[in-house]
């Protein structure tokens, strides 16, 4: 692949174009092996790896100064890992491809990184920036259908422009000023943004538990004081029943032959994650009427209320859009005629926090266990009184999520207005020592 279909801006470029490897040493790094725990004792020497790109998502850091990991002198003698001067330039090319930044200290890295050590003709802050104007093309071009990849006979065409060392400071300079004022907008629309999230989270809350109605008694509730005086307080197995799911054997596959039932797993969740979807209509796998049949899955009616109960997924709720059956990492309420799903589907939600934090067992995979569940009480207003708090919550969400939208498309825009920014900078379509303020 040439230099020029891994980065197609380089045509816009004002300035001679180089081979990085050229004006910079191209280096990458290793792990030592496992299989020698001695390698891993008296670790003092950071180690940056794909566990630190976190530091670098948004771009607003420049510079790695702590890594999640390190080695030792005698791992780092016995693998192909280098300790990189402070002032190298890393790009990840594996997975989390196209982030870059400044190692601050002497660091190594893992094999997933491309290195440079820059020469006398470039200044590193010019080069992590021109890095990061080719950023969305090194992701449009990295090779894999799961983990994406950049190889480094790729890394070692990858060309920038290369104006003078002054013409470069004063680029770095300029985008350095130019970025950091973008970002401090950014930051501010996302707090606000985090603001009305709270914002969002506490009126579900308080309109769940009927907070505007001040005739109240103690709820005896873990997660709520008190509920208005006329409400009842009961056993959600009182006026729900209770079931759960399963997975058919994949030992026998005819079980999964002909799978035309929408079957809810952990892979749905992602699509409730953020609340605003109520209810579930398409799943990502279906099951048979055999696996049904010779399982202990059921098929649970529409309207069935949801919760996962284990892993990442632990706490997130949904309402079932059609007869569906679930896997047993999920747990039903099927409501009786005093109880609407979709309220019960609110006071889940804000209720989450108390069942993540008081009944999710497991120090890395949480789960909520069914004796437990089985416990669990939830307030009861009169089914009118229930479907007004519904709409109440729906109104107010849709208020907040209209203005979260808003937020997002300017932070859209402040992202794009960013990459252009360090793309016109660094090839000589716009003048950085008379440029400020600069609009695209």
């Amino acid at each position: 692949m040439s230099g020029t279909d891994l980065a197609p801006w380089l045509a816009q470029s004002q300035w001679p174009t180089v081979p990085i490897r050229y004006v910079a040493k191209l280096g990458t790094g290793h792990t030592p092996s496992r299989q020698h725990p001695e390698y891993w004792e008296n670790c003092t020497l950071p180690w940056i790896t794909l566990a630190d790109v976190w530091q670098l998502r948004d771009g607003t850091r420049d510079t790695v100064l702590e890594t999640k990991e390190k080695v030792s002198h005698l791992g780092l003698a016995n693998s192909a890992a280098v300790l990189h001067p402070a002032g190298t330039v890393i790009l990840s090319r594996t997975a989390s491809v196209g982030f870059s930044a400044i190692m601050g200290h002497d660091m190594a890295t893992s094999q997933d990184f491309a290195t440079w050590t820059c020469g006398p003709k470039v200044e590193p802050r010019y080069l992590l920036h021109a890095l990061r104007a080719m950023a969305p093309d090194l992701r449009r071009v990295a090779a894999g259908s799961t983990h994406k990849t950049i190889y480094m006979p790729d890394i070692e065409q990858l060309r920038i422009p290369l104006p003078s060392l002054e013409e470069q400071r004063r680029i770095a300079d300029f985008l350095d000023a130019e970025t950091a004022r973008t970002d401090k907008v950014a930051q501010a629309q996302r707090l606000v943004k985090s603001r009305l999230l709270e914002r969002r989270a506490n009126s579900v809350y308080e309109l769940v538990l009927g907070k505007d109605r001040h005739q109240r008694k103690p709820s005896g509730l873990a997660w709520a004081d008190s509920v208005p005086e006329d409400w009842s307080v009961i056993k959600l197995s009182y006026v729900s029943r209770m079931g759960s799911g399963h997975t058919p054997s994949r030992s026998h596959p005819e079980w999964w032959v002909d799978c035309t039932i929408p079957w809810v797993t952990t892979g749905e969740v992602h699509q409730v994650r953020d609340d605003r979807r109520e209810t579930l209509t398409v799943t990502r796998e279906k099951i048979s009427k055999l696996g049904l049949a010779n399982s202990a899955a059921e098929l649970h009616p529409k309207n069935t209320v949801v919760l996962c109960r284990t892993a990442n997924s632990a706490g997130y709720s949904a309402v079932l859009g059609a007869d569906m059956a679930t896997s047993q990492d999920l747990v039903t309420w099927t409501c009786g005629p005093r109880l609407d799903p979709f309220y019960l589907l609110w006071c889940l939600r804000a209720m989450r926090s108390d069942l993540l934090g008081r009944l999710a067992m497991g120090s890395t995979h949480k789960t909520i266990y069914v004796p437990d569940l089985q416990m669990l009480k939830i307030p009861v207003p009169l089914i009118q009184e229930q479907h007004e708090i519904v709409e109440s919550i729906r109104d107010s969400n849709n208020r907040i999520d209209a203005a979260m939208d808003t937020l997002d498309r300017q932070l859209e825009l402040l992202a794009e207005r960013r990459q252009t920014l360090i793309t016109a900078a660094v090839t000589g379509q716009i003048d950085s020592a008379t440029a400020r303020g600069f609009e695209n």
